[in-house]
């Protein structure tokens, strides 16, 4: 398993080697399973095995598809990738999957043309057997040493060159079961076997393009994982709601998008503290790439949206001109379609009994304002909400 201390380039490089290793024994595997099927099985005149072959052949090139995408999808972060290379491993899988599905339906067609003539096909040599149950028990076990690679370094790509090892495991097993029959008499076998070796094929790729497909047209992660990441983001301190919470798989990772709803009231860097801690526990607690987390000081969803009201230069300009005043600060809050306004006052100025007019016309004259408040003598003015 990849350390969770180790960083990103690290966990990447660690991932890279496994990789290249797995994929490299497999590479050795498939190419002496290959020419030993196709050879035996033209010879042996099995089409089941020489279909079985053309499907080592096919792992064969999915693994030096897996080498170059694993080499690039490696790499770090750059300007014209910000994100990372994780989608090469994506876009791979998929083009694993169109491969499989073409070769499957090939190898379906020839399969289904001569089972429309029975009386032509020539029992098989036993020689035959003993290939395909030598493949059969390379391939379960090539199988079993990928997919814990794959699991260990938690990789979407080598899990589905994992799984295309498995399939022709199991389509070696339906290959000896054919050829066994055909030696028994039943020489229709070989070519019943080669046609469910290819449905096999078919069905396999239909499923690694269609999942590929899923994450390049940004699918989200499950409800399950979702609902823990929501969890882990309102255990945050200072969270008080959360909405419009997003993912995408991004290879083996995800990236996430979430709006927090913090106390309207607390300023810029809190909120901004509370939106970096609410990231932090995420990626710590959870298998992702990125999380973006915008701070919202009201439910947008159910609050009025103040867009339509006038810029901070609006407000500041009446207040100074409306309360005859220069205050130290304003501090404008844009809740529910309005505003309210704080007013600090600098040290020393004393009221002189008209502001408490003042404010209370300004609140009259302007209706975007729902409430000002003179933190120097304390006063405050407000109306209610229409």
């Amino acid at each position: 398993m990849i350390d969770p201390n180790q960083t990103s380039q690290e966990a990447d490089s660690t991932r890279y080697q496994a990789a290249r290793k797995s994929t490299l024994i497999s590479i050795a595997v498939n190419i002496a399973l290959t020419v030993m099927q196709v050879v035996v099985g033209f010879f042996g005149r099995s089409q089941a095995l020489m279909a079985d072959g053309l499907h080592s052949f096919s792992d064969l090139l999915s693994d030096f598809l897996v080498l170059a995408a694993n080499r690039h999808g490696s790499l770090s972060a750059d300007q014209d990738h910000p994100y990372g290379h994780a989608r090469i491993e994506t876009a791979t899988t998929l083009i694993l999957g169109i491969l499989m599905g073409v070769m499957g339906l090939a190898l379906l067609y020839a399969a289904g043309s001569r089972l429309q003539h029975p009386q032509q096909v020539q029992q098989v040599h036993f020689m035959t057997l003993w290939v395909a149950l030598i493949t059969l028990v390379a391939k379960e076990g090539l199988f079993r040493y990928m997919i814990a690679v794959a699991k260990r370094v938690r990789s979407q790509m080598l899990v589905a060159n994992a799984w295309h090892t498995r399939s022709d495991a199991a389509s070696s097993l339906v290959v000896s079961v054919g050829i066994a029959g055909n030696l028994a008499g039943y020489t229709f076998l070989d070519l019943l076997a080669a046609a469910l070796v290819a449905f096999m094929i078919v069905r396999m790729g239909w499923q690694l393009g269609y999942e590929a497909f899923s994450e390049l047209v940004d699918t989200g992660l499950s409800e399950e994982d979702l609902a823990q990441i929501r969890a882990t983001i309102e255990a945050t301190p200072g969270v008080i709601g959360l909405h419009e919470l997003k993912t995408r798989k991004m290879g083996n990772q995800a990236l996430v998008d979430a709006h927090i709803l913090v106390d309207p009231k607390i300023s810029v860097s809190e909120g901004h503290y509370i939106a970096e801690a609410a990231r932090s526990r995420v990626l710590n607690h959870h298998d992702v790439l990125n999380v973006m987390v915008h701070v919202d000081p009201e439910d947008d969803f159910y609050s009025k949206p103040s867009t339509h009201l006038p810029e901070r230069a609006h407000f500041v300009d009446l207040i100074r001109k409306k309360l005859d005043i220069e205050p130290d600060r304003i501090v404008l809050h844009y809740l529910d379609g309005m505003v309210d306004a704080e007013v600090f006052l600098p040290p020393g100025d004393k009221e002189d009994g008209s502001s408490e007019k003042k404010v209370e016309s300004l609140l009259e004259e302007d209706p975007h304002f729902h409430s000002i408040r003179m933190h120097c003598y304390g006063a405050k003015m407000q109306k209610n909400a229409p």
